[in-house]
């Protein structure tokens, strides 16, 4: 089982060893999204999921100062300086756009990289009419979040919130208690908003990301994010871009199989057998030949190279 961990004011869950892999949870969760996939993989890499601000056991933003990204990937930070080696770095929704920080501030910390539907919404900013209309989307969303914390009624906006992401008639279907627990993080909710859609950093710096990168995203998904990883596909020097069918926003949870199958190949494809001659590490596997069958819960799904899905 993963251990609690503290490091500063960040909790984390801690469990096996080898290659260190760093899972970032999405809004309103926290590192126990992860459980699964950290079983799965503690058998060979050293699997770190910590708690950002405001979730789990890791302490809220304190407040001194307006609330950023580069905030948050300054907590992921700290995490990577305790190991001795690059971390393959796993990112989903607001814990995506961490990811991507941490990715364009400190790529040379980085083996590789898994974005499943980033939020950076700022990408979205000066691009075509259906960019604008998804960021327009999205902004309403947060409008509702923002004005419903400043009234006290935290439950429509979480609900709004949940139903925008999960579906509509989600947040009706969840237990009262599991409800009351999501409706108390809606502050930290707004400040993921506020920090994913006023970053100024834009597309052009994107593409000075090398590492090695999967990007995932279900048909089922918002504009917003289909947007998001379609953009970042066309733009990643180094990126193959997986659909997984029938798959939401949601999908590490209502997928799980399927994207811990599609995170694993990712990871093994990048990552130095722990037989090699010293001489030759550092060398990674070559990349596999694409499109990539990967049958995964029944389905067939295919990732391309990025360059590929130019066109869609």
């Amino acid at each position: 089982m993963p251990a609690v961990q503290f490091s500063g004011s960040a909790a984390y869950l801690e469990q096996g060893s080898g290659q260190p892999v760093m899972l970032l949870h999405s809004s309103s969760a926290s590192s126990a999204q992860w459980r699964a996939l950290m079983d799965r993989l503690s058998v060979r890499f050293h699997v770190i999921a910590p708690d950002l601000y405001g979730y789990g056991s890791s302490a809220s933003w304190p407040g001194r100062g307006v609330f950023s990204l580069a905030d948050e990937a300054a907590l992921v930070r700290v995490l990577l300086d305790r190991l001795d080696e690059p971390v393959h770095l796993v990112g989903h929704s607001y814990g995506g756009a961490v990811a991507l920080q941490v990715a364009r501030a400190h790529g040379d910390a980085l083996r590789s990289l898994t974005l499943i539907e980033p939020v950076a919404f700022h990408l979205l900013r000066g691009s075509d009419p259906t960019d604008t209309a998804a960021l327009r989307e999205i902004t309403a969303v947060a409008d509702v979040v923002v004005r419903s914390l400043a009234s006290g009624d935290y439950w429509r906006g979480c609900g709004h919130f949940v139903d925008y992401w999960s579906g509509q008639g989600s947040w009706a279907g969840m237990p009262a208690d599991k409800r009351a627990a999501l409706a108390a993080r809606l502050g930290t909710v707004a400040l993921d908003f506020h920090a994913t859609i006023h970053e100024p950093s834009h597309l052009g710096e994107v593409e000075r990301i090398a590492v090695p990168t999967l990007l995932l995203h279900g048909d089922r998904s918002p504009l917003p994010t289909h947007c998001i990883c379609q953009r970042l596909a066309r733009t990643m020097p180094n990126a193959i871009i997986a659909t997984i069918q029938g798959a939401g926003h949601m999908a590490p949870l209502t997928h799980r199989d399927q994207v811990n199958d599609l995170i694993t190949a990712h990871l093994d494809a990048h990552t130095v057998d722990p037989w090699f001659p010293r001489a030759a590490r550092g060398q990674e596997r070559s990349q596999p030949d694409f499109p990539l069958p990967c049958e995964v819960g029944g389905n067939e799904v295919l990732a391309f190279p990025a360059q590929a899905g130019r066109g869609n």
